[in-house]
């Protein structure tokens, strides 16, 4: 039986070599290697394992964008972008091992049967989730499930003195990718998009409908930190500004014709100044928005030069659900700028620095710093204002980063979670009281103050753990932005992150200067 197997095996290989010497194509050369790796290797091997890094390894020589995703990382890519998975409805935070309701979603499954704010959610199927150290993801595991299907939660509830039992039956959840929407002055809305998803366009037009209901005339679009989504997605954004036939975006690529994108004139908010926000984590379908409106002169930009993608990635799905994305183009801004920043195929390690490269460069801090090629000039298409190509797209309007705004003391809270884990624990011993006191929003930003105790609290936390000022002064320089971010924080588990954003943006010099291009350009 052995000497049977190995003639087989003897045969395939004299097969895949002869018909790799006659052909020469490289695809024989790579089944040759496997078949060898298979039936010759010492020890036994998983061909699942070594098919997904051959196909990394090819990857990782093209450009960093390209890449392959297994099953389970396609099924956790796609929920922020189709808008929505299927589970029990909660928004929650981990208070050391226990999960803590912030808010159960409006008409969700959890508030339907009467989960609320506060709850601690310690089992899950009579399986306990709480005090026995389980991961984040392995609870989430947990909670999620197909629509339709029932979970028995166990639930303590401060002044009750038994655990609660509530059978859910899960659904649908959505996944808002619009993070705020207000109005930040008189007459002025403000929209701040997380990414593209599927829904963006839909919640965007929502966001208009409500703003323009209270009285807006001009736009802050926000899309500082927006790495980008669907092309659709951008497109449908960017149509709702721009006039009949006005190009938003095209791509190009070898086996990929040109195709353009043009507006249809029937736009929610043709009229009113635009300005948008940006940094240099706006990418990809956020910068595709950036340079639409830019180009066209529709509006104007304010922060600091965006990430820099360029690229178009087409999703290729594989039979067993794993998922390769690759570059098939590149897109261009109406005015016929590809902003991909400049990379080596096979060194991701250098583009990813490439943020890094920027602060120490002094480019965060000083728009002298920021170099573009004479060759890469082009003009807006209206006004003629120059622009260039060749890495991410210049604001209007450059804010430098306030470096001296986070302190290293800060920087060390952040990391280790104490600044959030301390508001939870503040929100959730006071919510009750909180919730009677401050009914009204408007009132609690004008009024609330962050109380002592609880500042107080972060820092005696930081010393348990060794987080400590140098000294005093870096103490005193670090509690304003501290006590804004709190109360930012607390904001937000009382009502939701359009009033966390409302409270945050009054110290952002990138929003400060928004509004005053609004209001005196």
């Amino acid at each position: 039986m052995i000497r049977l197997r190995l003639l087989v095996y003897g045969f395939l290989l004299f097969s895949f070599s002869v018909n790799a010497q006659r052909i020469g194509d490289p695809l024989h050369k790579l089944q040759y290697a496997a078949v060898v790796i298979n039936s010759l290797y010492v020890d036994s091997v998983d061909e699942g394992k070594l098919a997904e890094d051959g196909i990394r390894g090819m990857l990782s020589k093209l450009d960093p964008h390209s890449s392959y995703s297994t099953p389970k990382e396609v099924k956790e890519l796609k929920e922020p972008l189709d808008g929505n998975f299927e589970g029990i409805g909660v928004q929650f935070n981990m208070m050391e091992d226990t999960l803590i309701v912030i808010q159960p979603v409006t008409n969700g499954p959890s508030e339907r049967v009467g989960i609320i704010a506060g709850d601690r959610i310690v089992s899950v199927n009579d399986t306990a989730i709480a005090g026995v150290k389980m991961s984040k993801e392995e609870i989430m595991k947990r909670l999620r499930g197909p629509k339709g299907t029932k979970v028995v939660l166990g639930v303590v509830r401060q002044g009750i003195g038994e655990t609660l039992k509530f059978t859910v039956r899960r659904d649908k959840i959505p996944v808002h990718s619009i993070d705020a929407t207000y109005m930040i002055r008189p007459g002025i809305g403000y929209i701040r998009i997380g990414n593209f998803s599927a829904t963006t366009h839909e919640e965007f037009l929502e966001g208009l409908r409500l703003l323009k209901g209270q009285g807006m005339q001009h736009l802050v679009l926000d899309l500082q930190e927006n790495g980008g989504g669907y092309l659709k997605a951008a497109v449908d954004i960017a149509d709702e500004f721009l006039q009949r036939g006005d190009l938003i975006v095209y791509t190009d690529g070898r086996r990929a014709p040109r195709t353009d994108y043009t507006a249809n004139g029937n736009g929610a908010f043709m009229d009113g100044k635009v300005v948008v926000l940006v940094d240099g984590y706006t990418a990809s379908a956020a910068e595709i928005v950036t340079g639409a409106i830019q180009d066209q002169d529709r509006g104007v930009v304010v922060g600091r030069r965006t990430f820099g993608k360029g690229l178009v990635q087409r999703p290729i799905d594989l039979p067993d659900g794993s998922m390769i994305r690759l570059t098939v183009a590149h897109y261009y801004t109406p005015s016929g700028r590809c902003i991909q920043k400049p990379y080596k195929k096979g060194e991701a390690k250098d583009y990813a620095m490439d943020m890094v490269n920027r602060l120490k460069s002094g480019e965060l801090t000083n728009a002298d710093s920021v170099h573009f090629i004479d060759s890469l000039k082009y003009e807006t298409l209206r006004e003629h204002r120059i622009v260039y190509g060749g890495g991410g797209i210049m604001p209007d309007y450059f804010v430098p980063l306030d470096t001296t705004l986070y302190t290293r003391f800060h920087r060390q809270l952040a990391a280790k979670s104490i600044i959030i884990q301390q508001n939870l624990r503040y929100v959730d011993n006071n919510r009750k009281e909180l919730k009677a006191q401050w009914t009204n929003f408007a009132d609690f930003k004008q009024r609330f103050e962050v109380p002592q105790s609880l500042i107080d609290a972060v820092v005696a936390e930081g010393e348990k753990q060794n987080v400590k000022p140098q000294d005093e002064a870096e103490l005193e320089k670090t509690l304003p932005y501290l006590r804004l971010q709190m109360k930012a924080l607390i904001a937000r588990d009382l009502w939701d992150m359009s009033e966390y954003f409302s409270i945050f943006n009054e110290s952002s010099e990138i929003v400060k200067k928004a509004l005053e291009v609004i209001q005196y350009s």
